[in-house]
């Protein structure tokens, strides 16, 4: 059986890791998170993953602690309004402004995933549908108010207020939209034969 290593820092893809009952270790490394210009949207996180899981790798061997056995998760999220991605905000402006732009809409979650295991990459997206009820001024400055979601991409969490309140519908997988389609990376772990 593989040894697993989350290449994230992110509190939700912990504990979807943790739920889906599997042992890792958590190593993380810096990554320019930047990509190149060709590139569609829907191929973005999954190359921003893949770097994830290459400093990550190139971590752990400089440290002397890769082992033939070991299997690096990387993921990233996007989300995605009319072919634009509304990235994580900057500050709280940005943030009011990005719940603006979605309230009332559809937009997509679109989550890479690279899995490294003994010099081979498996990598693949999931993409979730979310439709947000209208929302008021007041709703959108409480959340953000209280909730700074600085750190997440679109500038919400649907585990968080603003999900419960806000959110009319979902079609896809939910925990997609928390940051990781833990489902599908269960099956594609146990198709590698790592599980």
């Amino acid at each position: 059986m593989a040894s697993f290593i989350l290449a994230s820092q992110s509190p939700r893809r912990k504990s979807l890791l943790e739920w889906a009952e599997m042992k890792f270790e958590i190593v993380v490394s810096e990554t320019d998170e930047s990509y190149p210009a060709n590139l569609s949207i829907p191929e973005i996180p999954e190359y921003i993953a893949r770097h994830k899981a290459i400093a990550v790798e190139q971590k752990i061997k400089d440290q002397g602690t890769y082992r033939h056995d070991t299997c690096i998760i990387a993921a990233d999220t996007v989300v995605v309004l009319n072919h634009e991605i509304i990235g994580k905000p900057e500050d709280r402006a940005a943030a009011i402004a990005s719940i603006k732009k979605l309230a009332g809409k559809t937009h997509q979650v679109i989550t890479g995933v690279c899995l490294m295991y003994n010099g081979v990459m498996e990598c693949f997206s999931e993409v979730t549908d979310v439709l947000f009820h209208p929302l008021t001024e007041e709703q959108i400055t409480y959340y953000v108010d209280t909730y700074q979601p600085y750190d997440k991409a679109g500038g919400y969490a649907i585990q968080e207020w603003i999900g419960v309140v806000g959110i009319e519908s979902i079609n896809g997988d939910f925990y997609n939209v928390m940051g990781l389609p833990v489902s599908k990376l269960i099956q594609k772990i146990k198709q590698l034969g790592l599980l």
